[in-house]
């Protein structure tokens, strides 16, 4: 059940950055979306620290956030798809991962 929280968790955060995006173009709707999803981020954050240990948990949440976010920039904002930056996603994930299988 953590390891679910911690997965919506980073969902939830990839849909914040998204929105802070959204909200530095001035649209205020998703000034709201930006507060609701980062709140239950963190809540359920808090709530995979119950039974794994801080680093595992903060590790995999950046790393869903940062390689989610990443990707969902290329994908909708059309940033750089450079094979540095795609490497350097690919080894974050694998972090993530091998976190996962040492836990």
């Amino acid at each position: 059940m953590a390891w679910f929280a911690i997965i919506i968790a980073g969902i939830c955060e990839v849909i914040g950055v998204l929105n802070l995006k959204r909200l530095a173009e001035k649209k205020w709707d998703a000034l709201v979306i930006l507060i609701v999803t980062f709140g239950f981020s963190l809540t359920l954050l808090g709530f995979a620290m119950r039974t794994l240990s801080m680093a595992t948990v903060y590790g995999v949440w950046t790393g869903i956030g940062t390689v989610g976010s990443t990707v969902m920039g290329m994908i909708i904002y059309g940033e750089p798809r450079e094979w540095k930056r795609i490497l350097f996603i690919t080894m974050i994930l694998s972090s993530a991962v091998g976190l996962k299988l040492i836990s």
